[in-house]
């Protein structure tokens, strides 16, 4: 999803783009704008393995990794893999051309945090054997080789740590917060609610991240740098929730219930100080704005109607879009482990 808003993106500015994507989690509908360019070139291959010929490069950005929690869990080898030997294969191809590469990593991380909002300089809460694991330590994996060929072999490479991102031409069957609930209230299904609704998220609208990739690329005195990337605006799920039923006009009912994958961080935030100073960058889309173009696209996507609003229970929160204090008897919940801070503002997860 974020690839394809990428290959737009720079073909606006006038770029030539060459895009390789095996399609194990990516969808080649994502491209049908870039495919009728001119300057596009579309290859379908698997950077674990050697690469086709190119010609010469000027940057190289990585985003070549599985990013939901279905996907990763659902390739898990492949996923360490692409993050390993196609990190190292893409290094190398940049400095055989002397170009500049950019290697995509997560707030994942970061793990379940222990500070709070996650500046660049933590270094994280993360099993190295988790049901996550997979993914966190091959991303982790991944930096600390991207930075190895900074210092050993002078490569212009630089990190970027992606938080929470969405928008359009996410896949339906994604799996991760906004295509969950947006999806499920659409179709009138019961809405996922994993935990209490109590744990946290930021998120960042995809042009906003992909013109923070762009900058992070381009802008001066960035080689060597690890850079988070991701909205500092923090939020509750159950209430991201409520207010994505209230602008759908679903009737859904939330469903609270276990995460689908171990390990789901209690709290998510990005520290962006680092962006601001070196990229001059911070999200400008809103993140009602966002969740209503997100919601016309998966409109369109699911060949739903729009549907007037309707009123909802009391029974499951507070008015849509306000805080709520989470359901007095939840299908399970997800309070805090002992000394961890709660968000800044909010009260302590019951």
């Amino acid at each position: 999803m974020i690839g394809s808003h990428l290959c737009d993106y720079l073909l606006a500015r006038g770029h030539e783009v060459i895009c390789l994507d095996n399609l194990v989690t990516g969808r080649l509908a994502n491209l049908t704008a870039s495919l009728a360019h001119p300057r596009f070139c579309f290859v379908q291959h698997d950077v674990i393995l050697e690469l086709p010929p190119f010609p010469r490069l000027d940057h190289v950005y990585h985003l070549a990794s599985p990013a939901s929690p279905p996907g990763y869990t659902r390739v898990p080898i492949e996923t360490l893999r692409v993050n390993g030997e196609g990190t190292r294969r893409l290094l190398e191809l940049t400095h055989r051309h002397g170009a500049r590469m950019l290697y995509s990593s997560t707030s994942q991380t970061y793990g379940d945090p222990l500070e709070h909002p996650q500046s660049e300089e933590y270094r994280g809460n993360v099993s190295c054997t988790g049901p996550r694991s997979m993914y966190d330590e091959a991303k982790r994996y991944g930096e600390a080789l991207t930075v190895a060929y900074v210092r050993h072999h002078g490569v212009d490479a630089r990190v970027v740590r992606i938080f929470n991102t969405y928008g359009p031409r996410s896949d339906p069957e994604d799996g991760r917060l906004v295509v969950n609930l947006i999806t499920q209230a659409l179709r009138r299904r019961p809405m996922t609610v994993y935990g209490n609704g109590t744990q946290t998220r930021s998120l960042c609208y995809v042009t906003d991240l992909v013109d923070g990739l762009v900058r992070a690329m381009d802008a001066p005195g960035t080689k060597g740098e690890v850079i988070n990337l991701g909205s500092p605006e923090e939020h509750t799920v159950l209430e991201f929730a409520q207010m994505l039923r209230e602008m759908t006009g679903s009737d859904s009912e939330l469903l609270f219930t276990e995460p689908a994958v171990g390990d789901d961080p209690h709290v998510r935030c990005p520290e962006i100080r680092k962006a601001r100073a070196l990229l001059g960058w911070e999200p400008q889309i809103g993140v009602r704005e966002g969740f209503l173009r997100t919601i016309d696209y998966f409109r369109a996507e699911l060949g739903v109607t729009p549907a007037p609003a309707v009123p909802h229970p009391a029974s499951d929160g507070n008015r849509p879009g306000e805080p709520d204090p989470g359901p007095s008897t939840p299908r399970s919940s997800a309070p805090a482990p002992a000394g961890r801070r709660p968000a800044p503002g909010r009260p302590s997860p019951p």
